[in-house]
């Protein structure tokens, strides 16, 4: 039966409100504050089957919704589900807890990926971009949650990440270690054949390798143009797991689409980045994270270099903002991950807006930016006719504050309601 409901008593709020690309970052918390397309007051957005169907006004959408059943918001605003652009639903960090991850059977891997998927999006996420999962099982939780046999966020994955020999998580089966570029050149046929929708490369040492430091180089140049080439030749983009200026640099000429970290960016990078459109997902939370590796228990080696490095970690991020590189939503921390009186995606929203990008370029960086940079955008990212109902709601306004988030108490995917705290459905 095709589902036809209409939502109702809410403001509904997208990026487009933001205009991005107006000032650096896309940091413009005034453009579309008070109304205009992204943003309707007092509105209706008509859901049929698992796309919208109309938007606007509620007493004009209304007079064409004939029998769909209505649903009462509170007066909420809705807002896109986030993208989540850095995730690992079988991350296991050194420590007793990513133990317990690496001694799973290939059965209880793959309950415990449902698990983390269904969690993920009950807090709003409705999409994730996984840079690196275990034993290709991504790949059968993609399917499972597309033929409904499991409940979890959109999936655009990796696959198994692409490492050098002794590289930047080669110890798990996360990753496939290669070496030169036609070792590199197989390694992304590999991914594409399993049906990867983008590629990583780990072309720096990183925080969680005990015999590596964060600037170390890992990949030539030869490896990382076999990996871009090959990528691009089959119409995927790639992203990095990078923190050095000098390895970043390279990679950006040879033609990479994204970084992960940026750890230790300079202001010409940052630029270069810019012009040549490499986006950055920073996962700021990943060097100002104790309570989570304590929880894990991460070793004291590693704390140490993670924490030592969030200030550097922090200049980066801004100088990529000056520069006007376009910034992403990615955890790294698993998205769902209770953290600060929140889940993970949003405390990494809050510091990204605390960090310079403010409410409404943060609200880009968490829907829009992310679905442009997967190609998305004709069915995901805002609130439009033809667009997937992948839809969220929440008290306070997200263009004032992007703590916003932490209020989501209604979470819709593909037109179905997976979240209704104010029908009694238990909290995630």
């Amino acid at each position: 039966m095709l589902n036809d409901v209409v939502l109702v008593n809410c403001t509904v709020t997208d990026a487009r409100a933001v205009v991005p690309g107006t000032a650096p970052g896309g940091r413009t918390p005034e453009a579309g504050a008070a109304g205009g397309e992204g943003r309707v007051a007092d509105a209706a957005v008509w859901v049929r089957g698992d796309r919208i169907a109309a938007v606007g006004p509620r007493e004009s959408i209304l007079e064409r919704t004939g029998d769909a059943h209505p649903i009462d918001l509170g007066g909420a605003y809705v807002t896109p589900g986030l993208v989540n652009m850095h995730t690992h639903l079988s991350l296991s960090l050194p420590g007793n807890g990513g133990d317990n991850v690496k001694n799973m059977t290939a059965h209880e891997l793959a309950l415990y990926m449902a698990d983390g998927a269904r969690r993920t999006l009950h807090c709003g996420v409705t999409t994730v971009r996984c840079v690196a999962e275990k034993d290709h099982a991504d790949f059968a939780l993609r399917r499972a949650i597309e033929s409904g046999r499991a409940i979890g966020p959109r999936i655009f994955t990796a696959g198994r990440a692409l490492v050098c020999t002794g590289g930047h998580g080669h110890e798990g089966s996360d990753t496939l270690e290669c070496d030169g570029a036609d070792g590199f050149r197989r390694g992304v046929r590999a991914q594409v054949k399993a049906g990867a929708d983008l590629i990583k490369i780990m072309i720096s040492g990183g925080i969680a390798g005990e015999h590596e430091k964060i600037d170390t180089p890992q990949l030539f140049s030869d490896e990382m143009a076999a990996a871009l080439q090959t990528a691009h030749a089959w119409g995927r983009k790639v992203t990095a797991h990078a923190g050095p200026a000098t390895v970043i640099a390279e990679a950006v000429e040879l033609g990479l689409d994204c970084v992960e970290h940026g750890y230790q960016l300079t202001p010409e990078v940052a630029k270069r980045m810019a012009e040549r459109g490499t986006s950055l997902v920073p996962t700021l939370l990943v060097t100002r994270c104790k309570e989570f590796f304590d929880e894990l228990g991460v070793p004291e080696w590693m704390q140490c270099r993670s924490l030592g490095a969030g200030p550097r970690h922090l200049e980066s991020y801004a100088m990529a903002l000056d520069a006007g590189v376009d910034v992403l939503l990615g955890s790294d921390m698993p998205p769902f991950w209770g953290f600060e009186g929140t889940n993970a995606s949003v405390r990494e929203l809050e510091c990204m807006s605390e960090g310079g990008l403010g409410p409404a370029g943060a609200l880009y960086a968490g829907t829009l930016g992310p679905v442009r940079w997967l190609g998305a955008d004709a069915d995901l990212g805002t609130v439009e006719v033809g667009k997937y109902a992948d839809l969220v709601a929440m008290d306070t306004d997200p263009l004032a504050s992007a703590s916003a988030f932490r209020g989501v108490r209604w979470v819709m995917k593909g037109g179905r309601v997976v979240r209704d705290d104010r029908s009694g459905w238990e909290k995630p």
